[in-house]
């Protein structure tokens, strides 16, 4: 597919291109009292960088819900224990804002060992665990508590290795899983890139397994849907928020919402397909 094609010559310029394109900063809704109150990084993970080509601190040092934006488009890599090397291009994340946040695990500024990533400097995983099975994994941003949550990929290269990885998670034998079923959701996108709870406090901006890599083509503004985040439950007006952003039309997302593609393109956000 030209597409594909088109993606996969940009992931070989990559190796040799170390900039990524600039970004708009938005205002910062959980902006705090100046003092000693900086983000501390995790003592844990201080790997010394080998990749020439990724995203620096500048980058993930936004407002979260400018972060959640600026992710799109942007390509997260996983280097396997063998060497191989897992790449899916960022289309779906969510906004947790911390504080008044009811969906936040860090809502009211509570700070818990379980979520002490999300209280570290902008660019730290925050990797929890649901039903005691699955993992999701989140960025920390500005903002006191605020974290990112990735919650679909795109899978660009190592698609093989994905699917060896999710099948591992599985009982019994399983499917032929598609491409787009790969990293459709946030457990799933785990699975695929063997993310679990070991990777929690890594710095995306220092390890040596995973990190982010700059995108070309970003998206524009009108390329993007932002509508409610999913399965949070009953969190009061928090749940109606349109804090979930995802590319509009892009099948490796995990949930489309039509009603509200709808909406934006009367009010004349994109044009109507």
């Amino acid at each position: 597919m030209p597409r594909k094609r088109k993606l996969l010559a940009q992931l070989s310029a990559l190796q040799s291109n170390s900039s990524f394109p600039p970004f708009d900063a938005l205002e910062n809704p959980n902006a705090t009292p100046d003092g000693d109150s900086s983000p501390k990084s995790s003592k844990y993970f201080a790997i010394e960088k080998k990749n020439s080509s990724q995203l620096e601190d500048d980058f993930f040092n936004q407002p979260c819900i400018s972060l959640a934006k600026s992710f799109l488009g942007q390509i997260l890599v996983r280097k396997l224990p063998d060497g191989r090397e897992l790449w899916g291009r960022i289309v779906e994340t969510e906004a947790y804002l911390g504080g008044e946040d009811e969906a936040s695990h860090s809502k009211g500024g509570k700070q818990t060992q379980r979520n002490a990533a999300m209280f570290m400097k902008p660019g730290t995983l925050y990797v929890y665990q649901i039903y005691g099975i699955h993992f999701c994994v989140n960025v920390s941003s500005q903002g006191e508590g605020a974290a990112v949550l990735l919650r679909s990929l795109e899978p660009l290269q190592g698609l093989d290795a994905m699917r060896e990885l999710r099948s591992a998670s599985k009982k019994g034998p399983t499917k032929l899983l598609k491409d787009w079923q790969l990293c459709n959701g946030p457990s799933k996108l785990c699975q695929a890139f063997g993310i679990d709870k070991a990777f929690d406090q890594r710095d995306l901006t220092q390890d040596a397994a995973i990190w982010m890599a700059p995108g070309h083509d970003l998206p524009g503004e009108q390329d993007v849907v932002a509508t409610t985040r999913i399965g949070i439950g009953n969190r009061g007006e928090w749940a109606q928020k349109p804090l979930r952003f995802y590319l509009r039309g892009n099948k490796f997302v995990s949930v489309v919402d039509k009603k509200r593609e709808r909406e934006m393109a009367a009010m004349g956000h994109f044009s109507c397909s």
